[in-house]
C-alpha cells in the first residue's frame, strides 16, 4: 500500500462492512489501484482550487477524493475492455482475481472471466464510491447539482470515448476522429473535470470555468497523442503495461493515422491487430513506424494543442494560469514529448 491519503478512511469503512473473504480481497484491490499512480488529478484540482481563492480545504479534499475514485473506476474498467492484467508493473484487479481462481483450480477461461467479472465489479463500486463521497461532502444542494451535470457530461463523454477507441481498432478512423476519441476518453476525466470543478468550488465566473475546460481539452489531447506513441515505441518499464498490448489489440491512434499514410503502411498493417503478435514482430512494426515519420508528424500535433493550453492558460488569473502552466511542464516536455504519465 502507499503511503495514506485522504481516502483511506473511505476503504477502512468499505473493509469493514465486506461480507465475505472474497468481497474483502475486491475492496482491498480496489484500494491498491486508488493508493497507486501519481494522484495527479486530485492534485490539479486542489492547486487549481487554492489558485482561485477556495478556502474550505474539508471540501476541496472531498472534492478531489472522488475524482480520485472516478479515475480508480475508469482505469479499472479500461483494463477490462482491453483485457490488461498488468497496470503500473504489477497484475491489477484482473490479474490479481484471476490468479485467485487458477490457484483455486479454475481453468485459464475460467480464470480470465473471473478476474473480468472482478473488475467490472471493482469498476462499478469506484464509480459510486466517487458520487458518495461527492454527495456527502456537505456541499450545498445548488454546487451539488452543478458538480452532479459536470459528472453526468464526464461519464457520457468518455463512455463514448472508450466505445468509439474500441470500433476504430476494425474500422479505422480519420485524424479528425481521433482527435475527438482523446478529448472524449481523456480531456474530459483527466484534465477538464478536476480543473472545472475546482472552479466551481472555488466559486469563479463562467468566463474562467469555461476556459479552464478549453485548456484541460487541448492539454489532454495533447497528452493522449503523446501516450499513443508510448503505447507502441515505448518498453513496459516506462510504461508499466504489456509493451506489446496496444499493437496486437490493433489500437488505432493518430500514430497509425500517419503511419497509414506511409509507404510502410502495406507492412505495417500486417501486424497491427495480430493476437499473436511475437516480441520479434513488434520490433519489426516499431522499426516501420518510425520509418514512416509518424512519431514525428504526432509530436508535432501534439505541440499544436499544447500551444493551445498554454493560450488559454495566458487569459486566465495569474495564479489559475500558473497552474495549468505548472501541468504542461509536468506532463509535456517543452518539444512537444511526454515527460512523465498521469497514471
Amino acid at each position: 500500500m502507499s503511503q495514506p491519503h485522504s481516502l483511506d478512511g473511505f476503504f477502512h469503512d468499505a473493509l469493514s462492512r465486506s461480507l465475505d473473504d472474497h468481497d474483502r480481497k475486491l475492496w482491498s484491490a480496489i484500494w491498491d489501484q486508488a493508493s497507486g499512480g501519481k494522484r495527479f488529478r486530485p492534485r490539479l484540482l486542489l492547486a487549481m482550487y487554492a489558485a482561485l481563492g477556495g478556502e474550505d480545504e474539508q471540501l476541496a479534499t472531498a472534492a478531489a477524493d472522488a475524482v480520485s475514485l472516478l479515475h480508480t473506476a475508469f482505469v479499472i474498467h479500461d483494463d477490462v475492455i482491453d483485457g490488461d492484467d498488468i497496470r503500473r508493473g504489477k497484475p491489477n484487479v484482473l490479474g490479481q482475481f484471476a490468479a485467485y481462481a487458477t490457484e483455486a483450480g479454475a481453468t485459464a477461461d475460467k480464470a480470465k472471466r473471473y478476474g473480468e467479472s472482478a473488475g467490472i465489479l471493482a469498476g462499478d463500486l469506484a464509480l459510486l464510491g466517487a458520487l458518495k463521497v461527492i454527495a456527502m461532502s456537505g456541499v450545498s444542494r445548488s454546487m451539488l447539482t452543478r458538480l452532479i451535470d459536470l459528472l453526468d457530461d464526464v461519464l457520457r463523454r468518455s463512455a463514448a470515448g472508450e466505445l468509439a477507441d474500441v470500433r476504430v481498432s476494425f474500422t479505422g478512423a480519420t485524424l479528425n476522429e481521433i482527435i475527438d476519441i482523446a478529448a472524449w476518453k481523456t480531456s474530459a476525466y483527466s484534465f477538464e473535470l478536476p480543473l472545472q470543478a475546482a472552479a466551481i468550488l472555488a466559486g469563479a465566473n463562467e468566463d474562467v470555468v469555461d476556459r479552464l475546460g478549453r485548456a484541460g481539452r487541448s492539454l489532454g489531447i495533447a497528452f493522449q497523442l503523446l501516450d499513443d506513441i508510448d503505447g507502441v515505441l515505448a518498453s513496459g518499464d516506462q510504461t508499466g503495461k504489456d509493451p506489446l498490448s496496444d499493437l496486437r489489440e490493433g489500437k488505432f491512434t493518430g500514430l497509425m493515422a500517419f503511419a497509414r499514410r506511409s509507404e510502410q503502411w502495406e507492412e505495417l498493417s500486417q501486424y497491427v491487430g495480430d493476437s499473436e503478435l511475437t516480441p520479434e514482430e513488434a520490433e519489426r512494426a516499431r522499426t516501420l513506424v518510425l520509418a514512416s515519420g509518424a512519431k514525428e508528424s504526432v509530436a508535432a500535433l501534439a505541440g499544436q494543442y499544447r500551444d493551445s493550453a498554454l493560450a488559454e492558460a495566458a487569459e486566465l488569473p495569474e495564479a489559475a494560469g500558473d497552474v495549468v502552466r505548472g501541468a504542461i511542464a509536468l506532463i509535456l516536455a517543452e518539444t512537444g514529448t511526454r515527460s512523465v504519465g498521469v497514471a
